[in-house]
C-alpha cells in the first residue's frame, strides 16, 4: 500500500515538474539592471557634503567657483562650481534608497579644466549651446580621463570610497562616461591651459588643439593633433552639430587607435574601482563600429556590464540602432517616449492615448523595449512643466509601466520646474532641500510607486499588455512568468481631477487578487471594479500561472515577436 503510494506520489510529483519545466515564459528582460530605477544626480549640483574640496579660490582671474546667470524672473542660473561633492551624495544614500531607488547615476569623475572658458558665446538664461565663462563643474569637459576632478573626493573619500559606500547602503553606482569630445578648444581670445588638452595617466600632454578650429588642425605634421578631427563644420550655422562639432568641444578622432586605446584603459581603471553600470554620453556621434568594440573592450573586463547610451533624438528608428548586438549593443535613453511624457503630464495634459505608440511593445525597432531607461526630464532640457498633480501621475506611470526609471534629482518636490539649463535646471538642490523633500506633496506618492516596484517583480520585468490607454485612464497589465516566478500586475491610472470607478474585464484571470498598496483582497470571477482616486494609482496582484486565454494569447504574441526580433537582428 505504501509503496504503490508513493509511486502514485512520484508519478504525480514528475507530471508536476514536467508541467513546470513546459509552463511558457513570460518576461520583458532577464536583465539584472531592470531590478532598479536609477536616480541621477549632476555631482556638483546635488549636497556639499565637504566644503574643504571648493576650490573657491580656484581660476583667478576666470575663477570657477560660483557664476550666477541672471534672469529676468530673478530665479537665476549658474555656471560655477557649487560645492556638490562625493560626501553629498554617500551622506544622503539612504535618503536615496529609502526614497525607492536602488541606483545612483553621477556625472562624469574626470578632471575638467581649473578655469571658467573664455570663449565661445555669451551665455543669458535662454541660451543653448554657448559656453562664454562656463565651468566644467558638470564633468563632461575632461582634460585627463585617469584623474579625479578635484572638486569631488575628500581627504578621507575616493571613488573606490564612494562606490563601497554607496554599495553597503544597497545602492548600485551608474558612471557617466564620454566617448565622443573633451573640453572647448577654440574661441579664446588667448589660449588658456588645458582647454582642448588632453594628458594621460602620468600627466603628460598627448593632444592639444591650440586654440585651433577643427579645420586648421594639422594632424599629419603635429602629433599633438592626432587626437581630434578636422573636418565637420565649426559650429552650427555651418551644418548640424551631430556632423561634427558640438559648441567648440574638442572632437575626438575615431579613427585613431590611441584614442580607443587611451577611453578603454582610463574607464577601466574607474569600473575597477566598483561600477555597476555605465551611462555612455552623446553616443550618437560616434558610429556604431566605435562603439561596438568599445563595448566589447569594457565587457571583456566586466561580462554583461548594463550599459545605456545618449542619443539625443525623438526618432525611435535611428536611437534604437545602438541597441542591436551588431552595433553598440546597449540600451538606450527613451527620448521618443519622453516627449510622449511631457505631453501628457506637463502642461499640455494629452491623454494616456499619446503613450500608446512610442511604447514599441511590439514590432519595434529596439533589441528589447523593456531595457530602455524611461524619463521625462534631465540635465539637458528643460525640467518637466507640470502640477504637483502633474508630478504625481508621471510618476505613477514612470514605475508601473514597461522600461527602467530614471528621476533627475530633485524631482521628488517639482524642484526647478520648467526651467532651461542656464535658468536653473541644474540649480544646486543642497541637504536643506533634501531634508524638507518629505514635506512635498509629490515625495511621498512618488515613494509609495517607486517602493512598489522595487518588491514587486512584475512591474520590473513583466511583460505590458495594454487594456486601455485613453483620456486620463490608463489600465495595463505586467506578466512575469519566468523560473519560480508567476506573477501577474494590474495597473490602473487615474490621471484626472476626480476619482474614477473603473470596471476590468478583458485579459482579467479570475482568482484572489491582492491590492498590493492599500491592502486586502478581491476575489475576481469575471470583472474587477475598483475607485482609483484622484491623481491615484492602483496595483492588483495574482502571484499564479496564467490561465486566462485571451491574456495568453496576447503574451505568446509578445513573446513570438520578441524572438523575431532578436533573430533578425542577429543576421
Amino acid at each position: 500500500m505504501f509503496k504503490r503510494l508513493s509511486v502514485a506520489v512520484s508519478l504525480v510529483l514528475a507530471s508536476g515538474a514536467a508541467l513546470a519545466v513546459e509552463r511558457p515564459n513570460y518576461i520583458g528582460t532577464t536583465e539584472p539592471f531592470a531590478s532598479d530605477a536609477v536616480y541621477f544626480v549632476v555631482t556638483d549640483r546635488f549636497v556639499n557634503g565637504d566644503t574643504s574640496n571648493d576650490q573657491r579660490e580656484q581660476g583667478g582671474a576666470h575663477r570657477t567657483f560660483d557664476i550666477p546667470v541672471p534672469c529676468p524672473d530673478k530665479i537665476d542660473g549658474n555656471i560655477g562650481y557649487l560645492g556638490g561633492d562625493f560626501k553629498g551624495v554617500l551622506d544622503n544614500a539612504d535618503y536615496i534608497r529609502d526614497l525607492g531607488f536602488g541606483a545612483v547615476w553621477i556625472t562624469p569623475i574626470i578632471d575638467n579644466p581649473d578655469e571658467a572658458f573664455t570663449g565661445s558665446r555669451p551665455i543669458n538664461c535662454t541660451s543653448t549651446l554657448t559656453d562664454r565663462g562656463k565651468t566644467g563643474y558638470h564633468g563632461y569637459w575632461g582634460v585627463n580621463f585617469y584623474k579625479l576632478d578635484e572638486h569631488l573626493p575628500s581627504a578621507d573619500l575616493d571613488f573606490g570610497g564612494l562606490t563601497k559606500g554607496l554599495h553597503e547602503a544597497g545602492l548600485k553606482v551608474v558612471l557617466d562616461i564620454v566617448g565622443n569630445h573633451g573640453s572647448p578648444a577654440w574661441t579664446m581670445p588667448v589660449t588658456q591651459p588645458q582647454f582642448g588638452q588632453i594628458f594621460d595617466k602620468n600627466g603628460t600632454l598627448i593632444a592639444d588643439h591650440q586654440n585651433l578650429a577643427p579645420d586648421k588642425l594639422d594632424p599629419k605634421h603635429n602629433p599633438l593633433h592626432a587626437f581630434y578631427n578636422n573636418i565637420g563644420p565649426v559650429d552650427g550655422s555651418k551644418g548640424s552639430i551631430f556632423d561634427g562639432n558640438l559648441a567648440e568641444l574638442s572632437d575626438f578622432n575615431e579613427h585613431n587607435p590611441a584614442v580607443m586605446d587611451y577611453l578603454v584603459d582610463a574607464y577601466l581603471q574607474w569600473t575597477a574601482q566598483g561600477v555597476d553600470a555605465l551611462r555612455i554620453d552623446t553616443i550618437g556621434w560616434l558610429p556604431h563600429p566605435w562603439w561596438h568594440e568599445f563595448v566589447q573592450r569594457i565587457r571583456a573586463q566586466h561580462p554583461g556590464m548594463f550599459m545605456f547610451g545618449e542619443a539625443f533624438d525623438y526618432d525611435a528608428g535611428k536611437i534604437a540602432e545602438h541597441t542591436w548586438p551588431s552595433n553598440a549593443n546597449v540600451s538606450v535613453l527613451d527620448f521618443p517616449l519622453r516627449g510622449a511624457l511631457s505631453s501628457t503630464f506637463g502642461r499640455e495634459q494629452k491623454g494616456f492615448e499619446t503613450l500608446a505608440e512610442p511604447l514599441h511593445l511590439t514590432g519595434g525597432p529596439y533589441a528589447n523595449p523593456y531595457e530602455l531607461m524611461s524619463f521625462y526630464d534631465n540635465h539637458d532640457m528643460a525640467r518637466l512643466d507640470a502640477t504637483d498633480s502633474g508630478f504625481i501621475d508621471a510618476h505613477n506611470w514612470l514605475f508601473t509601466a514597461r522600461g527602467i526609471p530614471v528621476l533627475y534629482y530633485g524631482s521628488e518636490t517639482g524642484f526647478m520646474r520648467s526651467r532651461a539649463e542656464h535658468a536653473g535646471n541644474r540649480a544646486y538642490f543642497g541637504q536643506q532641500r533634501v531634508d524638507a523633500a518629505p514635506q512635498s506633496p509629490i515625495f511621498a506618492p512618488l515613494q509609495r510607486i517607486a517602493r512598489l516596484r522595487q518588491a514587486t517583480p512584475a512591474l520590473q520585468r513583466g511583460v505590458q499588455v495594454t487594456e486601455r490607454l485613453h483620456g486620463d485612464e490608463a489600465v495595463f497589465y505586467r506578466v512575469l512568468q519566468h523560473g519560480d516566478t508567476a506573477q501577474t500586475a494590474l495597473v490602473l491610472l487615474n490621471k484626472g481631477d476626480a476619482a474614477k470607478t473603473v470596471e476590468v474585464s478583458r485579459y482579467l484571470q479570475p482568482g484572489q487578487w491582492r491590492d498590493a498598496l492599500d491592502g486586502g483582497t478581491q476575489t475576481v470571477k469575471r470583472s474587477l471594479k475598483t475607485e482609483v482616486p484622484v491623481h491615484g494609482v492602483k496595483v492588483f496582484v495574482l502571484d499564479v500561472q496564467v490561465n486566462q486565454s485571451e491574456l495568453q494569447a496576447q503574451l505568446d504574441a509578445a513573446m513570438a515577436d520578441q524572438q523575431t526580433r532578436t533573430q533578425r537582428m542577429k543576421r
